[in-house]
């Protein structure tokens, strides 16, 4: 018993064992050993979102929501940035730690955990940054609702974490499916609300677009930062559902096939 007993305790600490290990090796490989490799994996999508949302605030002086386009345009353009970036991501992670997924201590489920983390907070990172910016270097005003950026946050983390892992099966399946996924993709910038609102689209529009998924994150992260803005539109359980199905989905998928198709 004792025997047992010490050997669940190690299988109850490999698995954070390992993902800590793959956080290190992923910030290793792709930030450097120097400090500064962290420091510009950070500085630099944030200044190319602030150098986007200040030349767009020149085009777009009056937003549909309070009185600065730049809190109005990063408000949208931020939770859009980050799940492309971390879907992205997780749908790479199979080829990306493919040499580890041969030794049974590490599973695929470690690495996409590894994978989300450490994206995740480099992200959350990133938009902090802008919105300070934003706030004290352009004089924004607008209220907080720290419930609903919150929601916004878990809800696109969410979203991203299911489409990136069953992309995570399709892209090492199919190799011309990553292609085809950044094509198809592509209108997501201009359907997605980042430069308008979702009750200004017309009928029979308005109906089609409340499928995408980003509309309700965006619908909730500006939600946020106007208080006087209540998007009655928004369900978080379909995004919530979205999300659990394609996870399961993508879990299931590379459980049942993802030994067969490394070994090609």
């Amino acid at each position: 018993m004792a025997r047992s007993a010490t050997a669940r305790a190690d299988n109850a600490g490999r698995t954070p064992r390992a993902i800590a290990a793959l956080i290190l090796r992923e910030m290793s490989t792709t930030y450097g050993r120097s400090p500064g490799g962290y420091l510009w994996a950070i500085i630099e999508p944030a200044a190319g979102v602030a150098l986007l949302t200040a030349v767009f605030s020149i085009g777009f002086r009056a937003p549909p929501l309070g009185t600065s386009f730049p809190l109005f345009y990063a408000a949208g353009v931020l939770p859009f940035l980050m799940f492309n970036d971390l879907s992205n991501k997780l749908g790479q992670t199979i080829q990306f730690s493919r040499a580890l997924l041969k030794y049974p201590r590490v599973t695929f489920l470690d690495a996409i955990l590894a994978r989300l983390i450490l994206n995740a907070f480099v992200q959350l990172l990133v938009n902090g940054i802008v919105l300070v910016f934003i706030f004290w270097g352009l004089g924004a005003r607008g209220g907080l609702d720290a419930g609903s950026l919150v929601l916004a946050y878990l809800l696109v983390i969410c979203l991203a974490a299911g489409i990136g892992t069953l992309n995570a099966f399709l892209t090492l399946a199919y190799p011309l499916w990553a292609t085809i996924w950044a094509i198809v993709t592509r209108p997501l910038f201009i359907v997605s609300c980042i430069f308008f609102v979702f009750e200004s689209v017309p009928a029979p529009y308005d109906d089609l677009l409340w499928f995408n998924p980003l509309v309700h994150v965006v619908g909730l992260m500006r939600a946020g930062f106007y208080p006087f803005y209540h998007p009655g539109y928004v369900s978080g359980l379909y995004v919530l559902g979205l999300s659990a199905v394609t996870f399961i989905a993508g879990l299931f998928l590379l459980w049942r096939h993802h030994r067969d198709i490394l070994l090609k």
